[in-house]
């Protein structure tokens, strides 16, 4: 017994093996932690993906190709047409997430993503750009979805808030690798760059196990058990998180329509559904696409090509924050500090476009037009420090959703939702999240064209103060909790501990 053994028999699938563990019964993370990262290389691609356009759109409005020399109608559509393949890529997962399973669904999002970047790697015309950036958009919305589900399921209760922020961390990672290759790289190489995180994570899928949950829910028992003895190891207790996971699934049974009026089924929907919808109505969507637009509107002393490097840098280290509060002082308390630094910013910026810059009837489509007076120059001078209010009032908006609004609404939502409701449910939050995106981003720019940049922020404080009041009244505290335990306070209304003595006797021993 000295030496590793295979961990399933012959004619069975083989994960790998087990590393060697003390005889106390432990825990060992470290499989753990690769099959997490094998799986957010998915995520890593999506933050990827979704800003391409930035660094790609001033490359092509000097293109020598008249085919692919964009307008204005044009790049707005190669910047949105992105939301509305990832709503696709969420509705494709509401009928496939929980039949193909997690692990198979994420590598299968490799397809439209490799395909999509070879389109626009070798694009001649802008239907071909449009093309490669919707089935991008798929790729990612079915990343979106899939991910969180598959990370919540492997992890154990301690460690699922610190690795359920991982999928938004390497969001932002990709986004930060995309503007660093975009100061060097032509727009065609940034396609080719795209497929290499795919293919990584392509790979590395093919060795890591499928999530527990999902196989026992199929009657893969064995293969279940096998899957638990690598994520926690050998000398873990896994028996026991596998009779918890077991009893869980016998009371669920499979979804039912009759079953949506059950509180257990209905409420987390509602929630998590609510939630997407909520996070995106902060208007974070609008804000990272047209930011630039909004500095020069407002006259922010800053020049433009440091704007995106400066956002992402600002979101990964707020990510990071919360990822190590999200495990200590819990969920709840960083939706509330989210929503109370969300509204507060919104504000300030409502504010002080309405009192100072309303009197300028100025558009984001048109910015040559915007402040030339000498009393512009005066309020807007670059000694004025009143020009640090949006700089400051932008930032502390993206602090804020990144640090809770962001990662958390993704990590509840795998934590809280049925596990027979769970592939179906994600889909639909994903789906009307990126819905909800799309109408914002193409809404943003009419809105402040006919009536100025305060009227959305002043929109934006009111939903983030809606969001502080839904956190407080529908939002329970999962931190810590098993995903058994949260099951059954959806279905006992409000009760976690679960009555061992109803143990099933025929679970595995």
């Amino acid at each position: 017994m000295g030496d590793n053994q295979p961990l399933l028999s012959s004619g069975r699938r083989q994960y790998g093996t087990v590393p060697q563990t003390e005889n106390n019964p432990s825990t060992s993370n470290k499989w753990l932690y690769l099959a997490v990262f094998s799986a957010v290389l998915g995520n890593f691609n999506f933050g990827y993906s979704m800003v391409y356009p930035s660094s790609v759109i001033p490359q092509m409005q000097n293109s020598p190709n008249s085919n692919l020399k964009l307008n204005i109608d044009q790049i707005s559509w190669f910047g949105s047409i992105f939301t509305l393949g990832a709503a696709s890529g969420g509705l494709s997962s509401m009928l496939l997430n929980d039949r193909l399973g997690r692990k198979l669904w994420i590598m299968l999002s490799a397809v439209p993503s490799v395909v999509g970047y070879a389109i626009m790697a070798a694009a001649q015309n802008f239907w071909m750009l449009l093309l490669g950036r919707f089935l991008t958009g798929v790729a990612g919305g079915i990343t979106a979805s899939s991910i969180p589900v598959y990370v919540s399921e492997i992890s154990n209760p301690k460690l699922r808030g610190r690795l359920g922020s991982c999928p938004q961390m390497t969001a932002v990672f990709g986004s930060l690798a995309l503007y660093a290759l975009g100061l060097a790289l032509p727009w065609r190489w940034l396609a080719v760059a795209g497929e290499v995180p795919t293919f990584i994570m392509l790979i590395l899928l093919c060795f890591m196990p499928e999530s527990p949950r999902f196989l026992i829910s199929k009657n893969k028992g064995e293969e279940a058990e096998q899957s638990l003895v690598w994520l926690r190891g050998k000398s873990s207790d896994y028996m026991r998180e596998y009779r918890s996971i077991e009893r869980s699934l016998n009371l669920q049974g499979k979804l039912s329509w009759s079953e949506l009026r059950s509180p257990r089924v209905y409420k987390p929907i509602l929630i998590s559904v609510g939630m997407r919808f909520l996070q995106q109505m902060t208007g974070i969507t609008p804000i990272l696409v047209y930011l630039e637009p909004i500095f020069k509107q407002t006259k922010v002393i800053l020049p433009a090509q440091f704007d995106a490097a400066l956002v992402g840098a600002v979101r990964l280290i707020s990510v990071s924050i919360s990822a190590s509060c999200m495990d200590k002082a819990g969920r709840k308390i960083l939706l509330f500090v989210s929503s109370l630094l969300m509204f507060l910013s919104t504000l300030s910026m409502g504010l002080y476009t309405d009192l100072i810059q309303s009197h300028h009837n100025a558009s984001l489509v048109n910015m040559s037009s915007v402040v030339n007076s000498t009393q512009s120059d005066v309020l807007y001078g670059v000694n004025n420090p009143l020009t640090l209010i949006p700089l400051i009032s932008t930032m502390v908006i993206i602090f804020g959703y990144a640090m809770g609004w962001g990662p958390i609404t993704w990590l509840l939502m795998s934590e809280i939702l049925p596990l027979n409701a769970r592939g179906v449910a994600s889909g639909l939050c994903v789906l009307v999240s990126w819905v909800t995106a799309f109408i914002l981003t193409q809404l943003f720019m009419k809105v402040v064209d006919a009536y100025g940049l305060f009227v959305p922020f002043f929109f934006f404080t009111a939903v983030c103060f809606m969001n502080f009041i839904f956190t407080a009244l529908c939002v329970p505290e999962t931190k810590g909790r098993s995903l058994e335990e949260i099951e059954n306070y959806f279905r006992t209304g409000r009760k976690f501990t679960i009555n061992e003595s109803h143990a099933d006797a025929a679970s595995p021993s």
